[in-house]
């Protein structure tokens, strides 16, 4: 997700202050390169609107252009899939890792190390808290005026006040920052001591009691905050052991074996160029605090379960990595687009609900160990796709950056299905602007080569049916564990698939040709000599349109085949899917 650059050695060790020459420098290049991405897009948009005006006024000759210009597309398309190879992911296993990814890794981690132990990845307070501070009105400034004014108030003798001063003077001449614990202890002294009807005789010996009284109650305050200062020293943590900090529930410091493959992604997200891969760490996850990832998203209801049917996980890859299906054609619902993008709040939610999708895919179907699956397919349906410039751009703008910025190395493969021939047109715009690196990771193919571009990376049983695959939802008979078998049916050619019955068996079946236009019959033929076929399902004409699935079953009463025929009779070959099951009498 996050855009790859040109592979260089991995930063040394003193290379770790970035200086803001380097830092324009690095932050002018993507800039750059996602303005030529946008304007591309936005060219090819263009030309999309121009071409439905000229459909509008000459139809026959503008369809002719398209339909050739889809061939040629499908023709660079076909050539894309082949000819930039699959990308295959690297291992996360420290020992296999080149010397000069490893010494990157350990240099990341030691920057990793101070930053927590510096608090770099917390988030600075919010300045409304630092503005109205509530400690600020126990410094009880006036309360400084009402010991005097008692000690004016009360008679006192001649000779007493010609001597009660002297023993007052040191106190004047205290330290300021004793000023506050000695106002209360004076306050309260004051008030216990103060007499009931002036005693001239005893008035010396009250005050001088009064004022050692109060010397020792300032001594007992001060040893009090002596102690609680100790007792809260002793409290904090250790420059030695900073608070933990997870992203994605992997520590980012510690023995985790998972630290290293979340650190491997932000290396590998900036071509093991060290600072600048702290940099996007450090970014990520002070971005997920702002967000509030952990306390907002993972367990709030957004309210929008209509959406489901729009970004869903559904089975996995031949490799194992979870597949996420994006279908914007359900945006073809009005009623649907507005609730999704109707105004700012409503974008500003679907943003969240998108994030949150993401979070929970990777914390239920990933595995962050070395030896796991910690990527995933990403197929895009662009059938029947919004315009690009309609209300969600902004927020379709705004989450692939998020996920650009703070989602390094999560796409293995990234399938775009029925694509346009003006978004194929685009990518050929766009392709100087990609890394060798992610143009292994991107697929585009045409709505004729959609179905079995998928299944070169995804199991037919793992396709749903809407895509060309065989998997539903409520199926009762077969399940992602029961293999299909693929076969090509030529042009103007017959293939049968046979199926092995016993005696009292019962063989249920389900066959999928892509695009059909194909004859399709079956029938069961014993084993025994002199035996009478069996006409099953007789041979007919199957359209395009019919049900994309073809499904029989039948109890065979004595040993035999089930055969299962398709004829092509057109002039290009065509995709079939088949699978079964046979049934004995005691199951």
């Amino acid at each position: 997700m996050a855009d790859e650059t040109k592979q260089e050695a991995a930063a040394p060790a003193a290379e770790v202050v970035v200086t803001e020459e380097e830092k324009k420098a690095e932050e002018t290049a993507p800039v750059a390169e996602e303005k030529a991405v946008e304007a591309a897009v936005e060219k090819a948009a263009e030309a999309e609107a121009g071409a439905e005006e000229k459909a509008a006024e000459a139809d026959s000759e503008e369809e002719k252009k398209a339909e050739e210009a889809e061939e040629a597309a499908a023709g660079d398309e076909a050539a894309v899939i082949d000819g930039t190879g699959s990308f295959k992911e690297e291992s996360n296993l420290v020992s296999e890792l080149p010397d000069p990814e490893r010494t990157a890794l350990a240099q990341l981690k030691e920057l990793v190390a101070t930053a927590l132990a510096n608090g770099e990845f917390n988030l600075p307070p919010p300045p409304a808290k630092e503005e109205a501070k509530p400690e600020e009105p126990k410094t009880e400034a006036p309360a400084e005026a009402a010991p005097e004014e008692v000690k004016d108030e009360t008679p006192v003798p001649e000779e007493t006040k010609t001597e009660a001063p002297a023993p007052e003077e040191p106190k004047a001449e205290e330290p300021a920052k004793e000023e506050l614990k000695a106002e209360a202890a004076t306050e309260a002294v004051a008030e216990e001591t103060k007499p009931a009807e002036p005693v001239p005789e005893e008035e010396e010996k009250t005050v001088v009691v009064a004022e050692e009284e109060a010397t020792k109650t300032v001594e007992a305050i001060e040893e009090t905050v002596a102690v609680a200062v100790a007792a809260a020293a002793s409290e904090e943590p250790e420059a030695g052991e900073p608070k933990e900090e997870l992203i994605w529930g992997v520590p980012l410091a510690g023995d985790d074996e998972r630290t290293d493959t979340v650190l491997l992604k932000f290396l590998r997200a900036r071509e093991f160029k060290v600072k600048e891969a702290m940099a996007m760490l450090k970014s990520a996850v002070l971005w997920r605090k702002r967000f509030g990832i952990d306390e907002l998203l993972l367990d709030a209801d957004l309210g929008l379960r209509e959406l489901e049917g729009v970004v869903f996980y559904r089975g996995a890859d031949r490799e194992g990595h979870p597949v996420c299906y994006n279908v914007y054609g359900e945006f073809q619902d009005k009623e649907l687009y507005e609730r999704a993008f109707g105004d700012e709040e409503k974008r500003e939610r679907f943003l969240k609900w998108r994030i949150q999708l993401l979070e929970r895919g990777i914390r239920e179907q990933l595995d962050f160990s070395p030896s796991g699956i910690c990527s995933m397919v990403q197929v895009t349906d662009l059938k029947n796709s919004p315009p690009m410039l309609g209300k969600h751009r902004a927020v379709t703008r705004q989450a692939l950056a998020l996920l650009q910025d703070n989602y390094p190395e999560f796409v293995a493969k990234k399938v775009f299905i029925n694509v346009p021939w003006w978004y194929l047109a685009a990518n050929k715009v766009m392709s100087p602007f990609l890394t060798q690196r992610t143009k292994s990771k991107i697929v585009f193919c045409s709505p004729g080569k959609s179905a079995e571009t998928l299944f070169r990376y995804i199991a037919p049983e793992q396709v749903p049916v809407q895509f060309g695959g065989l998997y539903k939802e409520d199926d009762t008979e077969f399940s992602t564990s029961d293999a299909v078998t693929e076969l090509t049916v030529k042009p103007s050619s017959k293939e049968t698939v046979e199926i092995p019955a016993t005696e009292n068996s019962t063989v249920v079946w389900e066959l999928r040709v892509l695009g059909w236009e194909v004859s399709y019959g079956a029938e069961f033929t014993p084993d025994a000599e002199g035996g009478y076929t069996v006409i099953v399902q007789k041979t007919r004409k199957v359209p395009a349109h019919e049900e994309p699935i073809m499904k029989g079953s039948f109890k065979a009463t004595e040993p035999g085949k089930l055969v299962l025929g398709v004829n092509n009779p057109a002039s290009r070959k065509k995709k079939l899917l088949c699978r079964f099951k046979v049934r004995s009498a005691a199951a």
